[in-house]
């Protein structure tokens, strides 16, 4: 599932506009919620944020499904894309519930905070598309970070490098000897990859977007939807 070459880690877009500023006001605020409640627990962590990722990919692609419809134009692959991403944040989670055992309250928060920020997020896509997918972008530049800090608790033996659970093997097919280190790199790899498909989607003028699937060609990757034909 990983892209011919390595995605950049390192990225943050900058703030230009109220929409970009929004988006990461936004961010910023859900930031330190996640921080104040899980700490330094990034197996339990990703459990629960990933749940989140996995919305805006689904509630993105089947407005836009509908959009497609209503104007009789081609998506030009980005359903696809859209789509891809939130299975792919899926597989995410599944991988994580093999590695943390999220406990009771953490089920009932998934619970909650998937219902809050899907109604949230689907009104906002209505109203601005650009700051959806720009706060998707944002979101998945914090989760690159949060898998980089998991990386680095990993590194100094603060958290055990335990083996990969056989389904991270077998999705990202990974060696059979693989250890955590090797998932968290894998999933990190693949947040960089949202992260730039959403900026990029951002980008695009309001009367295009999303219209092309070349949009994410500066990146310097290829989209999920591109990575899905290979596998």
């Amino acid at each position: 599932m990983n892209a011919a070459e390595p995605i950049p880690v390192e990225f943050h877009h900058p703030v230009r506009n109220l929409s970009d500023r929004v988006a990461f006001g936004t961010t910023r605020f859900l930031r330190f919620f996640a921080d104040s409640l899980f700490a330094k627990r990034y197996g339990n962590r990703a459990i629960v944020l990933e749940t989140v990722a996995a919305v805006p990919g689904m509630v993105g692609g089947a407005l836009l499904h509908l959009r497609c419809l209503r104007w009789m134009r081609d998506d030009e692959g980005w359903i696809r894309t859209l789509l891809d991403e939130a299975d792919n944040e899926r597989m995410h989670l599944m991988t994580f519930m093999e590695i943390a055992r999220p406990s009771w309250f953490e089920r009932m928060m998934v619970l909650v905070a998937q219902a809050m920020f899907c109604t949230f997020y689907f009104f906002l896509y209505l109203v601005s598309t650009r700051t959806a997918h720009r706060l998707v972008g944002y979101f998945e530049e914090e989760a690159v970070v949060s898998y980089t800090r998991y990386l680095e608790e990993i590194d100094a033996g603060r958290i055990e490098n335990v083996p990969a659970p056989q389904i991270a093997i077998g999705y990202w097919a990974l060696p059979q000897d693989a250890r955590l280190r090797e998932v968290v790199i894998a999933v990190r790899q693949d947040e960089a990859g949202h992260r730039d498909v959403n900026h990029a989607i951002a980008n695009q003028p309001s009367s295009t977007r999303p219209a092309r699937m070349h949009a994410a060609e500066g990146t310097g990757h290829a989209t999920y939807a591109d990575k899905a034909r290979q596998s």
